[in-house]
């Protein structure tokens, strides 16, 4: 005799009473994605990665890319067109035919302009330039803006953060090696020292992600490495996955004023999730450490971590204060442009399927709470109390705003 499948031996039929919960609407939506090239100066990364686009079209959404926008991380337009991507001519053209917006950096003043009513935008909002007028644009439109520093997962990681972050932190010691050298007019010193020459000392100041990848960089060129953080548990868990070979410390005054007088290398990288970063460094700390060593602040696309810093360019990356060299390129991950256009699609391309397989925005924002965690605004209201503080907006809670439906 043929025995009864194991899906019909449920329990609804025998006990279970009729009255049943309505499912969620999970029709999903067809969505027109825009990728535009980035107009921020000396950016060479894209949102999205051919590979990208080819997942999304295959999920059944259009991809708009504008001509040219990954030529800075050596994507070509072909590339995008056998992937599936529609190629635009202009920006203009992306915007306006776009339902959901991806880019790297934070729209500009022109980009602004060209956004239209009820538009999702996903970006890195950069707070230490975040201006009042482009969040108040935004709310006069409707937009919904997710800010990549704001996405959260449920287990608490920035997973977009960490991916740019990890870059980081690798990116800042290779780069103080350089500028460590006699033709940079640096110390003219290794990071690893050889053979009856001791290392250089590398202080670095924060033990999160940007700490961990400089810390394992620096580890990797021999270096001697310091790192201070405020956080007893993060100085502990960094001590777990680096071992010993590390010293530790917590950033108090005195602690970083000793470090520092010894530095060779100093790496900022003290960052408040989802606010500006806070000062750790003082001009009277800088003013006493040693001529021709080198910051590099990698907060400053959050304001910064030390007093004497500003942001760079790629093209005029470092400037000296008090005999040292500082670097504050805020988009750093820039310089490896492919590589972090690669890590940036692995990350938000998932988010996007998420909004396409809901049946409306409210309804992914509602289901998914990295998207809820990562919206600042939303129907026409700010959500974020950081930035409502920074910019004296009213704010309302984001949560009672998907579930009033306003």
């Amino acid at each position: 005799m043929e025995l009864p499948s194991l899906q019909d031996l449920g329990l609804e039929s025998a006990v279970l009473t009729k009255e049943q919960k309505k499912p969620l609407d999970t029709r999903g939506q067809s969505l027109v994605v825009g990728v535009p090239r980035e107009a921020s100066d000396e950016e060479r990364r894209v949102a999205v990665a051919p590979a990208g686009v080819a997942t999304l079209v295959a999920n059944g959404h259009r991809v708009l890319v504008e001509q040219g926008a990954g030529e800075g991380a050596n994507f070509s337009d072909a590339e995008y067109a056998e992937a599936g991507a529609e190629i635009s001519p202009s920006p203009g053209d992306v915007y306006a035919n776009s339902s959901l917006i991806v880019k790297v950096g934070p729209p500009t003043e022109e980009e602004a302009g060209m956004l239209k009513e009820r538009q999702v935008l996903i970006s890195a909002l950069h707070l230490g330039n975040t201006s009042p007028e482009f969040l108040k644009r935004t709310i006069e439109l409707g937009v919904t803006g997710l800010g990549f520093e704001f996405i959260r997962d449920s287990d608490g990681s920035l997973p977009i953060v960490r991916m740019m972050h990890e870059i980081m932190g690798s990116m800042a010691i290779q780069i103080a090696a350089r500028y460590l050298e006699s033709s940079e007019d640096g110390r003219g010193v290794m990071l690893g020292g050889i053979s009856g020459v001791p290392p250089s000392n590398v202080v670095i100041l924060g033990a999160g992600v940007v700490g961990e990848w400089a810390a394992r960089t620096a580890l990797g060129f021999g270096a001697h490495v310091i790192v201070l953080d405020n956080d007893l548990g993060a100085l502990r868990a960094i001590e777990h996955y680096l071992g010993r070979g590390i010293t530790t410390a917590m950033a108090t005054e005195q602690y970083i004023t000793r470090a520092l007088e010894t530095a060779d290398v100093v790496i900022g990288a003290m960052m408040s999730a989802g606010m500006r970063s806070p000062i750790v460094v003082t001009e009277e700390m800088v003013a006493r450490m040693r001529d021709g060593s080198v910051i590099v602040d990698t907060m400053m696309d959050q304001g910064g971590c030390i007093d004497t810093s500003r942001p760079t360019t790629h093209s005029d990356p470092v400037f000296r204060k008090h005999g040292v060299i500082h670097y504050g390129v805020p988009n750093m991950p820039s310089n490896a442009a492919r590589t972090a256009t690669y890590a940036l699609t692995n990350v938000l391309v998932p988010y996007v399927l998420k909004i396409g397989q809901a049946a409306s925005v409210n309804e992914a924002l509602w289901m998914d709470v990295g998207l809820r965690n990562g919206t600042y605004v939303y129907r026409k209201h700010l959500t974020k109390k950081s930035l409502a503080s920074m910019f004296g907006i009213p704010h309302r809670d984001i949560e009672l705003l998907i579930a009033s439906g306003i």
